[in-house]
């Protein structure tokens, strides 16, 4: 399967940057390639991984910006649930009305230019025997 030579390809790879970057090895096994891959895949895939620590930036430091508050909402009541529901059903009610009216003038529309081309065709010209 080509994706999985792919994915051990990129994972080989990405160990073999990660050890060049931070230049040191530690005691991880390196990753089984398929017995399928190219040399150079197995080459890549025999590098050691290493770990990378990330440490937190410090409270001094110029990065640490200003911690995020909390912002407290009020709790709604009911009747301004209850009233903004109302709203949005009588909103939404108008929408289906509005798009149920366009629909019925289309079709109205529609048919009455069928019936005028339906009228406006000429007779078909009488068969000779």
């Amino acid at each position: 399967m080509k994706w999985i030579r792919e994915r051990d390809a990129l994972i080989a790879q990405t160990l073999a940057f990660v050890q060049s970057v931070s230049g040191r090895t530690d005691d991880f096994p390196p990753p089984q390639a398929p017995a399928a891959a190219s040399a150079v895949i197995t080459e890549i895939v025999a590098v050691r991984a290493a770990a990378v620590e990330i440490e937190p930036p410090a409270a001094t430091s110029p990065l640490a910006g200003p911690q995020p508050r909390l912002v407290q909402v009020p709790p709604r009541t009911g009747v301004d649930f209850r009233t903004e529901m109302q709203a949005r059903i009588a909103s939404f009610r108008k929408h289906q009305e509005r798009f149920e009216r366009e629909r019925e003038e289309y079709c109205a529309a529609t048919l009455t230019r069928l019936r005028a081309a339906i009228r406006d065709v000429p007779p078909p010209p009488p068969a000779d025997k």
